[in-house]
């Protein structure tokens, strides 16, 4: 059994019979990881359903590695089942595709993040945009349990995208 099969089986059986519902997050999931895998070939290494603000964009965030050991982030909305963001991911901002753009040090994006949305900084990512800007996207674990995924621009230090995490199944492959 491929990997795509296997996540996806084990995708399933967490979610559930279909009487699951969309305002849970597993409306259009079948939909979505059929357009990931149209755009990237690969292998899915995690699944996270997320409330993208301040539009309250239900979004499957869906992460594949592809042949050559890549990691992308693909966001699809949940209700029309369409891609709307890839990104890629670098491992560490010393990559030289992070430093061609990159003006602000990490510290002083997490410390912007952390300025908005208090809280412990429990994960980073360092992202390539479709356009070739860099951006770290850190994970927040805030009050009460919310997690904040905060996206900030590595040329200006801006944030540009802020979403709650709902759930998430599977890992990062830098994670352990």
């Amino acid at each position: 059994m491929n990997h795509k099969l296997a996540v996806c089986a084990v995708i399933g059986s967490v979610l559930g019979a279909p009487a699951a519902s969309a305002e849970h997050g597993h409306g259009g999931l079948d939909e979505c990881l059929a357009a990931a895998s149209a755009i990237k070939d690969g292998w899915y290494n995690k699944l996270e359903y997320l409330t993208v603000t301040p539009a309250g964009v239900r979004t499957y965030e869906i992460e594949i590695q592809d042949p050559d050991g890549v990691q992308w982030e693909l966001m699809c909305n949940v209700e029309s089942a369409t891609i709307y963001e890839v990104e890629r991911e670098v491992k560490d901002p010393s990559d030289p595709l992070f430093k061609k753009t990159a003006k602000v040090d990490e510290e002083t994006a997490r410390n912007a993040a952390l300025a908005i949305y208090p809280g412990t900084a429990v994960h980073t990512e360092y992202e390539i945009e479709a356009n070739g800007a860099a951006a770290y996207e850190f994970d927040i674990a805030g009050r009460k349990g919310a997690t904040f995924k905060v996206e900030v621009d590595a040329a200006t230090g801006n944030i540009t995208e802020v979403a709650v995490e709902k759930w998430d199944i599977g890992r990062e492959t830098d994670e352990h």
